[in-house]
């Protein structure tokens, strides 16, 4: 019995720190609308011009559960989180739970990419590139 528990409590310990570190590797921001408001743009105060509420140049990913191509940026995305650390922010947007923010940004196929720089206006991709693409148009379009 005793082994047993020091089993059971060995396993939940490790299940943890797993969960843990998976969570500390992730480097991609689910928003929300309200999220969105405050860290990218308050259309709500702005409607008719763009003005980006953050402090580094950001990616927003425009995706869906369900979306084929979608599944195979969301690890590009991640990878370009992590190789881009502190010197940009990459968000993901679920258009099914913010169809909003997809209305905002006339979002009609996914995945939809904005690349947004610290001033100027956010530039959108439709539909999925590779990894080199996405990298190029960051390093040619916000991080000069």
């Amino acid at each position: 019995m005793r082994k047993a528990i020091i089993l059971t409590l060995i396993c939940f310990a490790f299940s943890a720190n797993i969960f843990a570190q998976e969570k500390e590797e992730t480097k991609v921001i689910n928003l929300t609308y309200k999220e969105f408001i405050k860290k990218v743009w308050n259309f709500e105060k702005n409607p008719s011009t763009f003005k980006y509420e953050g402090k580094l140049p950001c990616v927003v990913d425009f995706y869906a559960t369900w979306c084929g191509p979608c599944r195979k940026v969301s690890p590009i995305m991640e990878k370009i989180a992590k190789e881009y650390d502190g010197m940009l922010t990459v968000y993901k947007i679920d258009v099914d739970k913010e169809p909003k923010l997809a209305a905002t940004f006339e979002v009609r196929n996914i995945p939809t990419v904005l690349f947004i720089p610290k001033e100027g206006q956010p530039m959108k991709q439709v539909g999925a590139l590779s990894e080199q693409q996405y990298k190029q148009i960051i390093e040619n379009n916000l991080l000069k």
